[in-house]
């Protein structure tokens, strides 16, 4: 069974002004974890989709910020043992940035980055109880993952590929924006990578979530202090997407159904 992304994480300068725009955008309920700071002792909330926990806000301490480090969303992708796994990854051409680290009552992790540079975790969770998995157009749940990548979508893809058994679905050709490939299990599509696009800074993950309508809610993100960069656009499977920046800086991305 191919490893995937499970949980999402906010790195942001202002963790309250965060939690506030995305419950009132997407609607997500915010609760600081009972009995689970990160390792350096900082605050957690969790962001709950009904009773599904979806990601986590966690507020950039100085140290972070002097190091560069900008309010981001990343991806935790699941794997049955990270040591292995940073093992793997180095191997395959990634770096290390935070080496596996136990988290007390939650798992083992470890932060990475692609060739390209773009940034994810692995992920040891240890069992917990919870409801089942949503399905993808669910609200407030994430349905879609977006690579750009300055290494290329053909080299981003075989370094996921063979880490996690990642397979191609489908590669749709985008004239001079190269090949758009979607990637899953075979069964189920996952997501897409791409060359990064020029007036893509870095290369990054985007992750898509599932909201009713997302031209209510790009009007919500923008009376918020957000900004809407591209959308609403009708996609190929004729959902309809936006992507946005929120009031700290961080990159989102929102999908419906209907527009």
């Amino acid at each position: 069974m191919a490893d995937q992304f499970f949980w999402y994480e906010l790195m942001t300068d202002d963790a309250d002004a965060a939690i506030d725009f995305y419950s009132d955008v997407v609607g997500w309920t915010a609760a600081d974890h009972p009995n689970s700071t990160t390792p350096g002792g900082m605050r957690y909330t969790v962001l709950s989709a009904g009773e599904s926990g979806i990601g986590g806000v966690m507020q950039l301490d100085e140290a972070m910020k002097n190091a560069g480090v900008k309010p981001m969303w990343l991806g935790y992708i699941h794997v049955t043992d990270t040591d292995d796994a940073v093992r793997r990854i180095k191997d395959a051409g990634g770096s290390i940035h935070v080496p596996p680290t136990d988290i007390p009552n939650v798992g083992r992790f470890a932060m990475a980055a692609d060739p390209g540079g773009a940034p994810f975790y692995v992920m040891t969770p240890l069992p917990m109880d919870g409801p089942p998995p949503a399905a993808p157009d669910t609200p407030g749940h994430v349905s879609w993952r977006e690579l750009y990548s300055s290494a290329g979508e053909k080299a981003s893809f075989t370094f996921y590929s063979g880490l996690f058994g990642w397979q191609t679905m489908m590669e749709m050709p985008m004239g001079e924006m190269g090949t758009y490939r979607i990637f899953g299990d075979g069964t189920t599509q996952w997501g897409g990578m791409m060359d990064k696009p020029e007036h893509v800074p870095t290369s990054r993950w985007s992750f898509y979530v599932t909201v009713d309508s997302v031209e209510r809610a790009a009007e919500r993100a923008k009376a918020r202090g957000g900004q809407v960069v591209m959308g609403p656009m009708e996609v190929p499977d004729g959902s309809w997407v936006i992507q946005g920046v929120d009031p700290q800086g961080a990159v989102f991305a929102l999908r419906s159904v209907q527009r």
